[in-house]
């Protein structure tokens, strides 16, 4: 059943890396605000940096919950599922930091994803727990390939459509947290 383990290594990260999706949680602080589950799944966007830490890209999208979370309180957990061989959960638990396009550091990240196209930011995560369980309950399913649509919808939106996309539906959380609010006037 389920495990604690010291770090991602080994069978862990083989298992983390080959997946086709994982989903991402984030929380507000306090008793009120909406919990945020999120899939992730475009191939080449998700990479582990050493046995504490994990980093995968954020894309222009409907939302920025995750952002918005993590700025406020920074709590993240990603989950993946074993639709495929043997069963596995694997939980990765840790505070997570936003690195924006607008960021210097943003260079230095970018050649770890083959995908960038639509890109506004890369979620850092500093593990601090890693465990796995049975995922005795997860069915079986057939990954027949990648949508391909978020990334070139992005693209042909343009630098100037991708801002006023973020600013008109990323700026701020469901809850009225700052969330992607980066882009400059």
């Amino acid at each position: 059943m389920g495990k604690v383990h010291e770090r991602i290594d080994g069978r862990l990260r083989e298992f983390v890396e080959a997946q086709h999706v994982f989903f991402v949680a984030t929380a507000p602080s306090g008793a009120d605000g909406h919990v945020n589950v999120s899939p992730k799944g475009i191939g080449g966007t998700f990479t582990v940096v050493d046995e504490h830490t994990v980093a995968y890209l954020d894309f222009t999208a409907s939302g920025a919950e995750t952002i918005a979370h993590l700025r406020e309180n920074g709590r993240i957990t990603l989950m993946f599922c074993a639709f495929s061989g043997p069963p596995n959960v694997v939980r990765l638990h840790g505070r997570g930091r936003i690195v924006t396009i607008y960021d210097d550091e943003f260079a230095d990240w970018a050649p770890r994803f083959g995908e960038l196209r639509g890109a506004r930011a890369v979620i850092v995560v500093d593990v601090h727990r890693v465990s796995d369980s049975c995922g005795y309950g997860i069915p079986f399913m057939d990954y027949a390939g990648e949508r391909d649509l978020l990334p070139p919808h992005m693209e042909r939106k343009g630098d100037d459509g991708r801002v006023d996309y973020r600013r008109k539906k990323n700026a701020v959380s469901l809850d009225g947290l700052p969330a992607f609010d980066y882009d400059p006037a």
